[in-house]
């Protein structure tokens, strides 16, 4: 990616396609003033910053290309921290590219990918972890992955990231001194009060580490399989999930061969619901692809609702199921939970769902008795769901770790510190205890960018979408 902060760019900032505006934008030292050639209005040149013009753009050869809104930015107080201008106009194609090729005719290039982004972070308008909650934000789908991005845009992981470096800093300058004065024997760095600071400091991150798991969640949605014998309702419980008839449902077995995905918003949370061919002994080599999709589905699942016919399935039964194609094949997970629902209530109302337990795995706590059918219990199963996931609703207001890159960061801070630990336990001199306590500092620099590479930020700014 270019790093020529003193060229002007321009890319279109809306959706590509027609439409009732499109909005170009420009950003550059120039840029007011090529404009200025073209914009036949009041002189933007001599114009206030965050001021909006209307006026005709003209070729130079004056054909009018159309009449449109210019939004006047000046340094630094934009987006980019630079001049900056942008083009709202008709959504023609046509017009777009017309405006867009008058200016790259006139000492303006086409931005790259996140070039307007990138300008913000490297001209000091944003950190590095706000620069990617800008890709986050634009891509957020539900309220939860919004404000999350929200939350870090404004800073609020950038403050606690810059907090913990800033008390390492403090100690890690008082032990480099010491190196100074080795022959001295002298101690400027206490002990006991840098232990405590580690401990504490490795709190906070553990914190932040435990909670990339939610945010992943929140991010990518929570990968949902809805699993069972055939003809025990799986479809008919798909369909009263969405509230509408997107599987189709037959008293035959084995009607499901093929997986079905569709997306299921719980208050807030993306869940991905997979419905999936009955397990069972296939009954063809069509059937018997389906089911080993099921147990590869189950084994790639956040979550499994497991679903059985209360009608026809004892306890054993289920029971045997379970070991047999949840434990048996390895399906079940460490980061993976279970529900089970009894369905078909409304053919056998006094099944005691108690009967089905099996300690270890099956409890009040994630079997739920329903009818499909007839909708009994749907919204409760919503809510199951949701809990499953959200363990605590009150995490979703702190600080919670989305992005890849902070996880891998945030654990090789964490284990630097350990190593600080260990050194001050061990009474290891202070020059490998300052190399380990800079090693923690490396990590969390990478975070914000205070620490960064021309290859770090290619991979993340070649991420965003041309205009952003």
């Amino acid at each position: 990616m270019s790093m020529h902060a003193n060229q002007n760019i321009i890319a279109l900032a809306t959706p590509s396609g027609p439409g009732a505006i499109g909005v170009i934008r420009l950003s550059g030292p120039d840029v007011i003033e090529i404009c200025d050639q073209f914009f036949f209005s009041q002189n933007l040149s001599k114009s206030d910053g965050h001021t909006v013009h209307y006026g005709k753009i003209k070729t130079e050869q004056g054909k009018i290309l159309d009449e449109c809104l210019v939004t006047l930015f000046r340094a630094p107080r934009s987006y980019t921290k630079e001049n900056s201008l942008e083009i709202s106009c008709h959504g023609s194609p046509y017009i777009i590219d017309q405006i867009i090729q008058l200016f790259l005719r006139n000492g303006v290039r086409l931005a790259e990918r996140g070039e307007f982004t990138m300008r913000a972070f490297l001209n000091g308008q944003l950190d590095l972890s706000q620069a990617e909650a800008v890709a986050d934000l634009i891509t957020s789908d539900n309220e939860a992955s919004h404000e999350i991005a929200m939350n870090q845009m404004r800073g609020g992981f950038s403050d606690e990231i810059q907090k913990l470096r800033k008390e390492l800093i403090k100690f890690a300058s008082l032990i480099e001194l010491e190196l100074d004065f080795g022959e001295e024997d002298v101690e400027f760095a206490d002990r006991t009060k840098l232990t405590n600071l580690v401990e504490k400091i490795q709190s906070v991150i553990l914190r932040l580490i435990n909670s990339f798991q939610l945010g992943n969640v929140i991010k990518n949605g929570v990968s949902t399989v809805i699993a069972g014998r055939p003809n025990t309702g799986k479809s008919t419980l798909l369909n009263a999930l969405l509230n509408e008839e997107r599987a189709i449902v037959s008293k035959i077995a084995g009607t499901t061969r093929d997986t079905i995905e569709e997306g299921l918003n719980i208050k807030g949370i993306n869940f991905r619901l997979i419905d999936t061919a009955g397990i069972r002994c296939a009954q063809d080599e069509i059937e018997k692809i389906g089911v080993e999709r099921t147990i590869e589905k189950i084994a790639q699942s956040t979550l499994v609702i497991y679903v059985f016919d209360v009608t026809a399935t004892t306890p054993a039964d289920l029971w045997d199921d379970v070991d047999r194609f949840l434990r048996g094949s390895q399906a079940i997970t460490a980061k993976s939970k279970q529900i089970f629902i009894g369905n078909k209530m409304d053919l056998n109302p006094y099944t005691r769902p108690e009967n089905y337990y099996n300690e270890g795995l099956i409890s009040y706590d994630n079997l739920i008795t329903a009818s499909a059918k007839n909708k009994m219990n749907i919204e409760y199963i919503k809510d199951r769901l949701y809990e499953m996931v959200i363990d605590d609703p009150s995490l979703l207001d702190q600080t919670v770790v989305t992005n890849n890159r902070h996880y891998e960061a945030l654990n090789n801070s964490y284990e630097a510190l350990s190593k600080v630990l260990s050194g001050l336990s061990d009474g290891t001199t202070g020059d490998l205890i300052a190399l380990d306590i800079r090693q923690a500092l490396h990590h969390l620099g990478l975070i914000t960018g205070e620490i960064s590479t021309d290859d770090l930020l290619e991979s993340i700014f070649s991420s965003f979408c041309i205009g952003k």
